[in-house]
């Protein structure tokens, strides 16, 4: 009996299912990997098209296995028992799964005779390391994530600053929302997509790192403005951040920008294979530190910088290897961003996206980082 690893997940939302069996699908099927070859069970509605486009050995019929499954005649037999019996014609009675595997399918399972066993870690570890198709598709979601971000910029840029400081644009109050519309309308456009989780906080909402900002937008105020949108044709996802001031800043909203800033190049060229992110995490935070930005719950809430310095980057905004217990590896590509956050002044989030390289690291964002417009 071969150990093998199993997923029953829709690869829409499932990044491991998408990366090891190359087909996109609006609801979850059965993946199986087992004696070095990959097999999908699908139904009669996607099996055509599986087999056209699914990077697998084999593209089953949900159907022909269903029957199999089938002890009284006339009655549909459950989910997890065609998967057990499709299980069991390839020889395999033990499977590996990721933690969120669900429970009721591994429950029934084991009452079919199956043994489920929870992987610890991640599922697909080598999706850590990009190939050079991966670093291309990453770089084309980049792209469409700047494009996003400039079409912010624009916007503000051309806003107009009314006598009580609210901003208006094309004659109408610039809010949140209004301008989260138009950077998330330039990223459609550039072929992405981006699911109205665009971050637009201005003032105290900046001060929350994954507020999404809501309502009047004001002059002379430090504006985080942060995309990440998924690039349709490879589900690669782009990631960036600036933070802006429509008007004219203060001298502690520069001095915070700037610190930002220099805290942001210290891990920017700390970045190299062997290093641990641990220890830049934990330069950066002393640095801010010794700028007088300590990280701290004071008057009941954090200030400072209270997140990661940055996290991995590829078919999810999120994914492995998480900043602070990496080990740095060539071919790892992460966000960088730390920011600082203090109540009464706003906060500043500064994220560029980089390329672990053989002897260092390679900045794959472009875009400049504006301040005052």
């Amino acid at each position: 009996m071969a150990r093998s690893k199993l997923l029953i997940a829709c690869p829409e939302t499932n990044a491991d299912l998408l990366y090891l069996g190359g087909f996109r699908a609006p609801d979850a099927f059965a993946y199986l990997e087992t004696v070095g070859k990959k097999h999908i069970l699908l139904s009669d509605l996607e099996i055509d098209r599986g087999r056209a486009e699914a990077k697998v050995d084999s593209v089953e019929a949900f159907s022909e296995f269903s029957k199999l499954a089938e002890k009284t005649p006339g009655k549909t037999p459950s989910y997890s028992k065609v998967i057990a019996t499709w299980l069991l014609s390839k020889n395999v009675s033990e499977v590996k799964v990721p933690t969120d595997f669900p429970f009721g399918h591994a429950r029934d399972l084991k009452k079919a005779g199956i043994d489920v066993k929870p992987v610890r870690g991640p599922f697909v570890p080598e999706r850590e390391i990009k190939s050079r198709p991966e670093v291309h598709a990453l770089e084309n979601a980049i792209r469409i994530s700047e494009i996003g971000m400039t079409r912010g910029i624009e916007v503000l840029r051309a806003s107009k600053i009314l006598k009580d400081g609210a901003l208006s644009f094309n004659g109408t109050h610039l809010t949140s929302e209004l301008l989260r519309i138009e950077m998330e309308t330039a990223v459609v456009r550039a072929g992405g997509e981006a699911r109205g989780d665009t971050i637009v906080a201005g003032g105290q909402q900046a001060c929350d790192p994954h507020h999404r900002g809501s309502g009047q937008l004001f002059a002379n105020q430090l504006l985080i403005l942060d995309i990440f949108p998924r690039d349709i044709r490879s589900c690669f996802h782009g990631d960036i951040t600036r933070t802006v001031v429509r008007g004219r800043a203060s001298e502690e909203q520069r001095r915070l920008w700037n610190t930002c800033l220099e805290g942001q190049k210290l891990a920017l060229d700390a970045m190299k294979p062997g290093v641990e992110g641990r220890i830049i995490h934990n330069m950066v935070k002393k640095f801010f530190t010794d700028q007088g930005y300590p990280t701290e719950i004071k008057n009941g809430r954090w200030q400072g910088f209270f997140h990661g310095t940055g996290h991995g980057l590829g078919l999810e905004v999120h994914e492995s290897p998480r900043f602070s217990e990496a080990i740095f590896q060539p071919g790892q590509i992460l966000t960088v961003e730390p920011g600082i956050y203090m109540p009464g002044l706003g906060g500043v989030r500064h994220e560029d996206v980089v390329l672990i390289t053989k002897t260092g690291s390679k900045l794959l964002t472009r875009l400049p980082k504006p301040f005052e417009i």
